[in-house]
């Protein structure tokens, strides 16, 4: 996976996880912990013999790349026009992504986070191994474009 911004790459990881990073305009710090520990934990690799769903990012030592994604929390108008109210406003969505970075680096080897440009227009590239997306939710069992959530893919550098 990476990240280009004005037609420079400014990240890319091979084997690992592409996480696209939505704020709700009602997440906290607790909702972000829960986050990361889910993303950190998710069980999306095979072991050694084979068996399916059986060891985490930190247990194969592949890479992450963590993308803002404001738009997670787009929904529609009457009028079809995208409408972000739900997604935290920059200042504070760029302090508090910023603080989810540091969560999964805390709990990580910092090397191997990676991230692309907070509030840039961003190329995302990706190839989607599986394919596998999963969306992560603090308030599991409330509806996804309410609550705090991530996509993530399973991807492998493209270059």
């Amino acid at each position: 996976a990476s990240v280009t911004v004005d037609q420079k790459q400014v990240s890319a990881i091979g084997p690992g996880t592409l996480a696209l990073v939505g704020l709700h305009h009602e997440d906290t710090e607790s909702d972000l912990q829960f986050c990361a520990n889910r993303l950190l934990k998710i069980k999306l690799w095979e072991n050694d013999n084979g068996a399916p769903w059986r060891q985490h990012i930190k247990q194969k030592g592949y890479e992450m790349l963590c993308v803002s994604q404001f738009t997670l929390y787009g929904t529609l108008s009457k009028k079809n026009q995208p409408d972000y109210k739900l997604a935290m406003k920059n200042v504070e969505a760029r302090e508090m992504y910023n603080k989810f970075l540091d969560m999964l680096r805390d709990d990580y080897e910092p090397s191997k986070i990676f991230d692309g440009k907070f509030g840039e227009m961003m190329d995302v590239g990706l190839v989607n191994d599986g394919p596998v997306t999963m969306v992560i939710d603090s308030r599991e069992g409330m509806i996804s474009t309410q609550t705090s959530s991530m996509s993530l893919s399973d991807s492998d550098k493209n270059t």
